[in-house]
């Protein structure tokens, strides 16, 4: 079979990436071998401020034990790449649930988890068209959880995998700590067909098809902004996209890492 010249580039890139990336699952570490209550706190300074709507709901605990569910999530590959996907993860969700704001006190980005449910929907995100997950009379699929869970589509499958009925009680995910830190880590985890999982991307196991190179999804931080939001991707200089960045940043140097490359996705298209 003859390949492109970019497609035998691109996949060169990906072996190298994978090279650095890839190792042995840490298995009999826990997580919070890697980070503890100190710098859960640390990370999220002001998530129980009096003016976060969340407060004291995101708790350290909660986050320990639905970690515990996925536990290829912080012990794939080196140390480095394992500290590198839970800042990844800690500053995505950091942004959804952000209370931050530029002259915010200790900066922009030490407000994450300060909100548990989106704030005026504009919709009930129900995808009429989905019929495999269809929407139940009177229920808003609107974003709740640190991922900011959203639609039909993503609920009822959280649900099926987790335990609860997401598309007749969508509301557990903003009601219990546990449940919701727990569909954060299912969307990280779970790939998407197309899209890849956060999860791959982040250790190294992102394999791009012909479509991905052609689009400029390279493996990096950007791509995972990508997978969770595509509309914020293909433009220049996007503020979503920086805040993600910042947020990432912040966490990578209290981890004692660095971030990787191809931060941002102003180059990428949507899937």
């Amino acid at each position: 079979m003859a390949f492109s010249a970019s497609y035998s580039l691109a996949l060169l890139s990906f072996i190298l990436f994978s090279f650095t990336s890839w190792g042995t699952e840490a298995r009999g570490f826990p997580i919070s071998s890697l980070i503890s209550k100190e710098l859960y706190d640390t990370i999220f300074l002001h998530k129980d401020n009096n003016a976060c709507p969340a407060k004291n709901f995101y708790t350290y605990d909660s986050f320990i034990k639905a970690s515990r569910c996925f536990p290829r999530f912080g012990s794939t590959g080196s140390l480095t790449t394992r500290k590198r996907e839970i800042a990844a993860f800690l500053g995505q969700i950091s942004h959804e649930t952000t209370g931050g704001w530029p002259t915010a006190p200790d900066g922009p980005y030490a407000w994450g988890l300060c909100f548990k449910e989106e704030v005026n929907p504009q919709s009930v995100y129900c995808d009429s068209s989905n019929t495999e997950w269809p929407c139940y009379p009177g229920k808003s699929y609107n974003g709740r959880g640190p991922i900011q869970l959203s639609w039909n589509f993503n609920y009822g499958p959280a649900g099926k995998a987790l335990g609860f009925d997401g598309l007749k009680n969508p509301e557990i995910v903003s009601n219990n700590s546990l449940v919701a830190f727990k569909t954060a880590l299912w969307f990280w985890m779970t790939e998407q067909n197309p899209k890849p999982s956060c999860h791959n991307v982040m250790v190294g196991r992102y394999a791009p098809t012909e479509a991905d190179i052609a689009a400029n999804r390279t493996a990096g931080y950007g791509l995972v902004t990508n997978i969770i939001n595509g509309l914020e991707c293909g433009k220049p200089n996007d503020g979503r996209v920086n805040d993600r960045i910042g947020y990432f940043q912040r966490y990578a140097k209290l981890f004692n890492v660095d971030t990787g490359p191809n931060l941002d996705c102003e180059n990428q298209k949507s899937y």
